[in-house]
């Protein structure tokens, strides 16, 4: 008998295009034949400091890594109520923001029912959706990628959407929400979710966080990944109105995080201090190198309130320049869809990361 699995895949998924992932160092370091190390990344948005010396010194003596986490992650979750001044029967953490924006709509999204996208913003929200059985309807951003209000609103009145993502500060462009738009969206009947995976870099008070207890349709999400350095163990968190929080406890996997994940986090949020002049130099390097851009005549970096600077390329070949950094060992993201055609997207590194990026810059004048 020649039996074919993949007749019995669901048709949505088997028509479903995969998401695209950054490749990791050391695919990237065979392909171009270059020793790991001489690889300077700066395409993933993570913190080029990593985790602080305290994390590594306890990830290194865990003693029971044999044992499963805990299912509600009651220690961390309760760091997390200390530290943000918000009650803890609102946190849930998950394996990564990635795994709770998947809760949120398997909770509440049936096959064909719709939420909203405003890209260009983050590719899970569109990814998850279509994954779900969603109709994602999409209300593209303005050119300077603001939000437009009134055709969100337009669609709200006509197709009912659930579910609207905002990234706040955006990616790729590290813009932030206009205080007076959120209002007005927070006013729809429909779940705003605010992804806030790079708050820490944006101006102060900008987060919506501690309003998430007040509010009865906003739910924020963050995460451990840029700001504490833990991309590789995927540690993320959000805060969600109650009515939704005691559903989102059913539906996810019980043993979601890892002891080592969870405790990275606690003792990252104990020496949260030490982590905020890590955030202090890299907020400080991003204007460095956003004034050091901004003197290139062929590129148009755009403001940025996060851990990146997105660039437009003016009068060249954005893949040309993004495998021209590569052959020198300088990864960076190439964007070439609508809203972001002949983009590249700069993460900020260290001092030194920034030099080399430059001085390969100025070989290409």
């Amino acid at each position: 008998m020649d039996f074919d699995p993949a007749g019995l895949i669901r048709p949505h998924i088997l028509n479903m295009p995969a998401y695209q992932p950054i490749l990791p160092v050391e695919v990237v370091a065979r392909q171009r034949g270059l020793p790991e190390d001489q690889i300077i990344k700066l395409d993933g948005n993570e913190n080029p400091y990593g985790p602080l010396p305290q994390v590594l010194q306890v990830l290194a003596h865990l003693s029971d890594a044999h044992l499963y986490p805990d299912p509600e992650s009651r220690e961390l979750r309760k760091a997390l109520a200390n530290y943000h001044r918000i009650p803890a029967e609102h946190l849930l953490v998950g394996a990564g923001a990635d795994e709770l924006i998947d809760l949120l709509m398997r909770l509440v999204l049936e096959p064909g029912e719709s939420l909203i996208d405003c890209p260009p913003t983050f590719g899970m929200y569109e990814f998850d959706g279509h994954l779900n059985r969603a109709q994602v309807i999409s209300v593209p951003r303005s050119a300077d990628f603001s939000i437009q209000i009134g055709p969100i609103e337009r669609e709200v009145q006509t197709r009912r959407p659930k579910l609207l993502f905002l990234a706040h500060p955006n990616n790729p462009d590290g813009s932030l929400l206009d205080p007076g738009v959120v209002e007005r969206l927070l006013v729809l009947p429909l779940i705003v979710v605010l992804d806030e995976a790079y708050i820490e870099f944006a101006q102060p008070g900008s987060s919506y966080l501690s309003q998430v207890p007040q509010r009865s349709n906003l739910a924020v999400l963050r995460t451990f990944s840029k700001w504490a350095g833990l991309a590789g163990l995927r540690l993320g968190y959000g805060a969600f109105p109650l009515r939704l929080v005691d559903h989102l406890w059913k539906i996810k996997q019980p043993y979601n995080v890892s002891v080592a994940a969870s405790r990275a986090a606690c003792v990252s949020l104990q020496f949260a201090p030490q982590l905020d002049r890590i955030r202090q130099e890299i907020v400080l390097e991003r204007e460095r190198l956003y004034r050091a851009l901004q003197a290139i005549p062929w590129l148009q970096p755009y403001p940025s309130q996060s851990n990146f600077i997105l660039c437009r390329v003016i009068g060249r070949d954005a893949a040309w320049l993004k495998d021209e950094l590569a052959r020198a060992g300088i990864l960076v993201r190439y964007f070439n869809k609508p809203g972001l055609r002949d983009h590249i997207r700069i993460s900020i590194g260290r001092p030194e990361h920034t030099q080399a990026l430059l001085k390969q810059l100025s070989t290409l004048e």
